[in-house]
């Protein structure tokens, strides 16, 4: 009788138990991860929908810092806050450096709520920040008002971590190499698009008076305009994001099943399970800082990350400033044109030809020789001070494609490094650490270089070597070091063919 009690007992745990694990069964073939995986797994082919929503998110997201530059210089003069010309590169870079310091600081955590809550909530909120603060940053009326809108922008953007996990969680593993692609290549489309609309759109009033009179709202914010319209094309990407599959895998309820299973059952062993799989994860997430691929990989990426933006940086105040200061004297639309030129060939590059340059050496060793060939051109920059028309424009069109090619190169290969260093689920965090570790390098860089193009504009002459020159050595000292990381016992390279 005891016998058949208990086996009633056993039978009535099992048919209560059923329905539990039913229920979990049914809970994890609705997590939007799984979903996404299943979606992947029986289609083969390239996910083109998705790859373009994740394309437009980060064209959008990358377009307030491309367009900056062309009108940064007037901005700041007609801010009157630099006291005299050579200055207004010193008060420049601050205004660069502060959204980088604003994601310096919210990279991680962004990585964290990516993780554990999704990619898709994250990126929503990134593109709503970029309408709100980019918007109120084309109203800015105070040098300090840019400064803030500026690094709350950065603050609240934090879609560059998690948007290169989900570029490579949205499609199959074959195809990973061209959705981190399209993260960099919208980045080349920003390159073309945002100096465009920054060098065109500034200044209405008086580069359109027919169109825009000084009264208007235009007139007197004469860099809004440009603000405004990416604010509209970022409503139209955040509408988008509805289209956006979330990758995550969310299987949070698999806890409460295994609680109400241990309840009825009166048996630790699931619960050792889960607090064991709980702390492997916690051990994964903890020794990040630890796997030396990735932290290699980063810190190769922070390295070129500062050139780039250094750059950026003092080629867009070397162009338009006088050439009584070795500069060229070029108009914002001028630096429009010439960003926007080296944009598009970078677009064509990494969609045409760094495929097929991956494919058959490797996305890896061809940045050792983009850094070298970075080096060697920008050390005939300084030299371009003594051309004039139609030669100048050639010339320093070419450079910036070829340039910016180079830069592309080294950037994916850090990518991919990056991604592939690490799981799914540590993607997020690793990505936050990456994105912290390389905005504390691109928050640098700006102030670094306008405090440098400051200097040198008031030492061109005096020294053992020209000030102008002096400043492009510098900037490639860090492409030396970058290219001296890329060996043993610096770089750990894995076997990625």
């Amino acid at each position: 009788m005891a016998a058949g009690d208990k086996a009633g007992g056993d039978d009535a745990v099992a048919a209560a138990a059923a329905p539990l694990l039913v229920s979990a069964a049914g809970r994890r073939r609705r997590c939007p991860g799984c979903l996404t995986e299943e979606r992947c797994k029986a289609d083969a082919g390239i996910p083109y929908l998705n790859f373009f929503y994740i394309w437009v998110v980060c064209l959008c997201s990358s377009l307030p810092i491309q367009s900056l530059f062309p009108y940064l210089y007037f901005m700041i003069r007609d801010l009157k806050v630099a006291k005299e010309e050579q200055d207004i590169g010193f008060y420049a870079g601050f205004v660069g450096a502060t959204y980088f310091l604003g994601r310096t600081i919210s990279a991680v955590p962004w990585g964290i709520f990516a993780d554990k809550y999704g990619r898709k909530p994250c990126i929503v909120i990134s593109i709503l920040s970029v309408i709100v603060f980019n918007t109120l940053f084309g109203l800015s009326t105070t040098y300090w008002m840019a400064i803030v809108t500026r690094g709350l922008l950065g603050l609240l953007c934090g879609i560059l971590g998690p948007i290169k996990a989900y570029a490579s969680e949205v499609c199959r593993k074959e195809h990973q190499a061209l959705g981190i692609s399209l993260v960099t290549s919208s980045r080349a489309i920003a390159l073309v698009v945002g100096p465009a609309i920054g060098g065109f759109l500034s200044q209405p009033a008086k580069k359109y008076p027919n169109l825009f009179s000084e009264e208007s709202v235009f007139g007197r914010f004469p860099y809004f305009l440009p603000c405004f319209v990416i604010s509209v094309l970022a409503a139209g990407a955040c509408v988008a994001c509805i289209w956006l599959p979330e990758t995550l895998h969310m299987h949070h309820d698999d806890k409460e099943v295994i609680d109400a299973l241990e309840a009825q059952d009166a048996t630790s062993d699931l619960g050792e399970t889960t607090k064991d799989s709980g702390s492997g994860r916690m051990g994964h997430t903890k020794s990040l800082l630890k796997n030396w691929q990735l932290m290699s990989a980063i810190t190769l990426y922070c390295v070129f990350s500062l050139h780039d933006t250094a750059y950026l940086e003092i080629f867009s105040l070397w162009a338009v400033s006088s050439r009584k200061y070795r500069g060229l004297s070029f108009t914002s639309q001028d630096v429009g044109i010439v960003l926007a030129i080296s944009g598009f060939g970078v677009l064509v590059y990494q969609l045409a030809i760094y495929p097929l340059l991956a494919k058959y050496v490797g996305p890896i060793k061809p940045f050792r020789y983009a850094a070298v060939l970075s080096i060697l051109l920008l050390s005939t920059y300084p030299f371009m001070a003594n051309l004039y028309g139609l030669e100048l424009k050639v010339l320093i069109n070419i450079a910036s494609l070829l340039k910016n090619m180079f830069a592309a190169t080294i950037t994916i290969a850090c990518n991919i490094l990056q991604n592939t260093a690490v799981t799914q689920e540590q993607r997020g965090v690793a990505n936050g650490i990456s994105v912290t570790l390389m905005s504390i390098f691109k928050a640098v860089a700006p102030a670094a270089a306008g405090i440098l193009f400051s200097w040198a504009q008031k030492h061109i002459t005096g020294l053992f070597l020209p000030g102008e020159q002096i400043l492009f050595l510098m900037l490639n000292m860090v492409s030396v070091i970058g290219f001296i990381l890329t060996f043993k016992p610096f770089f750990a390279l894995p076997d990625m063919r």
